[in-house]
């Protein structure tokens, strides 16, 4: 990945991220703690009200047109198929292929077909946590990328936007309630160094102040470039995949949420059938265009299994991701007993390990991502 793989002016998404207050920390303590301590809290809250329920997989029913409410084993485009009416507009256009014989061939008619062109993003439709998501830019790339996944698996092939803001909005609406609201807004940042034409790009990251407490996140996956020596300004993105477990930049961007924002991503969430709790993906033009709710494409929308990620804002405290995640993760469950008394029924507790199952043993399948 080399200055211009990313198809990123980043010139302009610096000066989109501007921040006008100093940081206090390069890196959250808390973001890659381990997982049981982490979500312990949720773990323990999900088993007191799965008592309390007499359901332990309750909160699958609150997307009740989504396998597992979206909580594991979810396809990305079947959620994406649900979108109707103008709401599909706001979608970027993807269309898929399954792995096995001629699926370079197969791929290039998917994509012919739907009207897509190279470049575009491939990742796969099963997952979570940018796992195997991968840029393509010419038809070697997606030959490669095709070749490393294995057999009859299903991938999405996704137009490239070519807007350099990324941002992940949590939407909630209750059943009872007339309109949903945005409880969390996050801004995604790109790692990038900026060459100085003298140090190599392995340098670059070690001497980061960030980049270099997070260099196991990027070094395996630039091996190729790591002896290469940047030109003087030029910049170079570390990773594509905007997850902050991958190494992207996570921003809280409660600030940013608007009431024409929140009307716009509750109108798009009504387009769905009963969709009460989530997170949809998008990649953005401006911050003016997104707080006035336009210019800005979705490319995923996450169900029951999504987070609020702007708990990995460096300057989030464990006493606030854990606040965060209960409240989240308990408003799931009221969603969901609601909708149970409507008549809406869950997964059920076997079909959910089931599918939780299945979901890990792709993910262990997939390459590196970009």
């Amino acid at each position: 990945m080399d200055a211009s793989a990313s198809r990123i002016d980043q010139d302009a998404l610096q000066a989109a991220f501007a921040e006008p207050m100093p940081r206090r920390r390069d890196v959250s303590p808390f973001e890659f703690l381990p997982q049981w301590i982490t979500y312990l809290p949720v773990i323990a809250q999900w088993l007191a009200l799965g008592a309390w329920h007499r359901d332990l997989s309750l909160p699958t029913a609150a997307n009740p047109a989504i396998t597992t409410g979206g909580l594991c084993g979810e396809s990305k485009t079947a959620i994406l198929d649900m979108v109707s009416g103008q709401a599909r507009d706001t979608i970027a256009p993807y269309t898929t292929v399954t792995t096995g014989q001629d699926d370079l061939a197969r791929a290039t008619a998917a994509l012919a077909a739907a009207g897509l062109a190279l470049p575009i993003v491939l990742k796969p439709d099963i997952g979570l946590n940018g796992a195997g998501i991968r840029l393509i830019e010419d038809e070697a790339s997606l030959a490669t990328a095709l070749a490393a996944f294995p057999r009859d698996v299903k991938l999405v092939l996704q137009y490239l936007i070519p807007y350099e803001g990324e941002a992940g909005i949590f939407y909630i609406r209750r059943p009872q309630d007339h309109a949903g609201h945005i409880s969390s807004l996050t801004l995604k940042h790109a790692p990038t160094v900026t060459g100085d034409g003298a140090s190599t790009l392995r340098q670059l990251v070690e001497t980061d102040p960030r980049h270099g407490k997070l260099q196991r996140l990027y070094l395996t996956r630039l091996a190729a470039q790591l002896d290469t020596v940047p030109a003087r300004g030029a910049r170079v993105r570390l990773v594509f995949a905007g997850n902050h477990c991958r190494g992207s930049i996570f921003r809280n961007g409660a600030a940013d949420i608007t009431p024409a924002l929140a009307r716009r991503i509750d109108e798009i969430a009504r387009a769905m059938p009963d969709f009460h709790f989530g997170r949809i993906d998008v990649r953005y033009q401006s911050l003016h265009a997104l707080r006035e709710g336009t210019g800005f494409k979705i490319i995923e929308i996450n169900g029951v299994g999504s987070e609020a990620t702007h708990i990995w804002d460096p300057d989030t405290t464990l006493r606030e991701i854990y606040s965060v995640q209960l409240r989240h993760y308990g408003t799931a469950w009221a969603i969901a007993a609601e909708l149970r008394r409507r008549g809406a029924k869950s997964s059920g507790l076997w079909p959910m390990f089931r599918d939780w199952q299945n979901q890990l043993r792709l993910m262990a399948s997939y390459p590196l991502n970009d």
